[in-house]
């Protein structure tokens, strides 16, 4: 037997059994141009969709933190001073404040990252604002709304106008007494 017989031995050209390298990194490659799963996509997404510039303060007993911004106009620093909310001093956070202490002569002192100061709030005063914005005016506001639909005027079939067939009878009453807490 001839050795150039031997079906084992021949070389193969390449190019009529596979196909082109590009067409494997096609398939590879999903529709939005990237070799992430879907699922991976959707995480990495999620990852860079989180903005976070600002450090995270490490808790403080008894108080709320949050950063405030010193050139945000709707939302003054005062205002927020008005309702209690007090400067952090670098002091007040050993380890943490001292990176970020402000040399700022207003708030000179203070933890500061870029325009932003870091506050603090008594919880049960944080708690109090929680519930009258987020809690009491929104009921306030829903039975606002539920009074105006309210009429004594009748379509031509006798129903009552500004009616809403549903479980809608419940908006602007105020739901059972409870103080919700946010912290």
């Amino acid at each position: 037997m001839d050795m150039n017989d031997d079906a084992r031995l021949k070389k193969n050209s390449g190019a009529s059994t596979r196909s082109d390298r590009s067409d494997a990194d096609a398939n590879r490659t999903g529709m939005d141009g990237t070799a992430l799963t879907a699922e991976e996509r959707r995480m990495a997404l999620r990852k860079n969709w989180v903005q976070e510039v600002l450090p995270t303060p490490p808790p403080m007993k008894g108080y709320h933190v949050c950063w405030l911004s010193t050139t945000n106009t709707t939302d003054p620093i005062y205002r927020r001073v008005e309702r209690g909310y007090q400067p952090v001093k670098a002091s007040e956070i050993p380890g943490f404040g001292g990176q970020y202490s402000s040399k700022d002569s207003q708030y000179e002192g203070c933890i500061s990252c870029n325009e932003m100061l870091l506050f603090k709030i008594p919880l049960e005063t944080y708690n109090d604002l929680m519930t009258i914005y987020h809690h009491d005016i929104p009921i306030e506001q829903e039975g606002a709304i539920y009074d105006r639909l309210q009429t004594s005027e009748t379509d031509s079939n006798g129903r009552k106008l500004g009616f809403i067939e549903g479980d809608y009878d419940v908006f602007g009453k105020r739901k059972a007494p409870q103080t919700p807490t946010f912290i």
